[in-house]
């Protein structure tokens, strides 16, 4: 079987970790990729999910804005009225 060599960018930092792993494992990089390329062809997908696993922007200012309410109980708008609620949230006056 013939070999090429193949150049892959990465973070200096991730480069370093997954090395370690991979020493960990008793394997070098090379043969961890060659693993993981050999899985794609044979299975015809990525063998692992890829998703996010932070909360995005938007979520994160949401949770601040929660803890903050919960630390300072003046800060937002309260309700004692489920449907004063209900009505100012289906309002278009954002």
């Amino acid at each position: 079987m013939s070999t090429t060599n193949v150049n892959i960018r990465m973070d200096t930092e991730v480069k370093q970790q997954f090395e370690a792993f991979c020493n960990e494992m008793g394997m070098n990089m090379s043969t961890a990729f060659n693993i993981f390329a050999r899985k794609v062809v044979r299975e015809e997908r990525i063998p692992f999910e890829i998703g996010r696993d932070r909360p995005n922007t938007e979520t994160l200012a949401a949770i601040q804005d929660v803890q903050r309410m919960k630390a300072d109980p003046s800060y937002g708008k309260g309700y004692s009225d489920v449907h004063e609620m209900m009505k100012d949230l289906l309002s278009d006056d954002v």
